[in-house]
């Protein structure tokens, strides 16, 4: 039977779980290490930057989806690779347009530092 947590123990859990996905993602995935290293030189730099706090909460958040994106993708490609590791058309497009929004996610994040530095 599965026991179901409630109030701050099932937080405690959800916290436990998501640092252990965190930590997967960043030993297995290699574009997941270079989103965390350059959020980790960018974060700085936009807190110290001279802009508005609305454009700094922007240039953070933009840093932000470009790592939910990243772990998003990585997540459906390992379960892509656990369904069959045969080459297969659907698998391979889901695997493609996880791609995608990652690449959309990097655009945005391009687009909006790019329009408040410059």
């Amino acid at each position: 039977m599965i026991v179901k947590r409630k109030g701050l123990s099932r937080v405690l859990y959800a916290t436990y779980y998501s640092i252990k996905g965190l930590r997967a993602a960043f030993a297995s995935e290699a574009a997941v290490r270079q989103e965390i290293f350059a959020m980790l030189i960018l974060v700085p730099f936009a807190v110290y930057a001279d802009v508005t706090n609305v454009e700094r909460i922007l240039m953070i958040m933009s840093l932000c989806v470009v790592l939910i994106t990243e772990l998003l993708n990585t997540a459906v490609e390992k379960l892509c690779d656990h369904v069959s590791t045969d080459i297969h058309l659907l698998i391979g497009r889901a695997k493609d347009i996880g791609s995608a929004a990652v690449l959309v996610s990097l655009l945005l994040a391009a687009f909006v530092w790019l329009t408040i530095l410059l």
